[in-house]
């Protein structure tokens, strides 16, 4: 049976991304494709975060507020490396392949810090039932926005343009 711990969804999503860059990775594959997938992915779950989670676990004393808003800072970084990739048209280029690389390197170090601090934190004070709660919420926030298609060109510019105030 599937989970609905909020947690467990959020890693399960974090091994989506690294097996997604695996394949990015790979000239043979179909990077287009793969990064149309991602981005969906990423910019869904991210959304999903903000929305049902992180604004959630807020409210618990356990839950450190600057580690929620540090990784909604990180979540905008993602943006603009993932916009910065989908800029690039040639994927067998030598700047496709930089690009990817600045993109793994900014999700690599939020899924790390994510997992090590807010998802610990959360997994020691939020009860069972809440997380099961949020998992739900999560994956339901998620998968709209996904099937809204979240990881367009044209959204993930406007989430650069709505969020530069985070990173500048």
């Amino acid at each position: 049976m599937p989970t609905t711990d909020v947690i467990e969804l959020i890693l399960d999503d974090h091994r989506r991304f690294e097996e997604l860059f695996r394949g990015l990775r790979d000239r043979t594959s179909d990077r287009a494709k793969l990064l149309d997938e991602l981005a969906h992915v990423l910019v869904g779950h991210a959304e999903a975060e903000e929305s049902e989670v992180y604004s959630a676990l807020r409210r618990y004393k356990g839950v450190d507020d600057h580690e929620v808003e540090h990784g909604a800072e990180e979540h905008a970084e993602g943006h603009v490396a993932l916009l910065e990739l989908m800029e690039v048209e040639d994927t067998d280029s030598d700047d496709w392949d930089e690009k990817l690389e600045e993109l793994v390197k900014a999700i690599n170090h939020h899924v790390d810090e994510e997992e090590r601090t807010i998802l610990n934190d959360a997994r020691d004070n939020v009860a069972d039932e809440r997380r099961a709660e949020l998992g739900t919420k999560f994956v339901s926030v998620r998968d709209e926005r996904v099937k809204a298609g979240c990881g367009s060109i044209d959204h993930v510019r406007e989430l650069v343009a709505q969020t530069k105030h985070r990173i500048d």
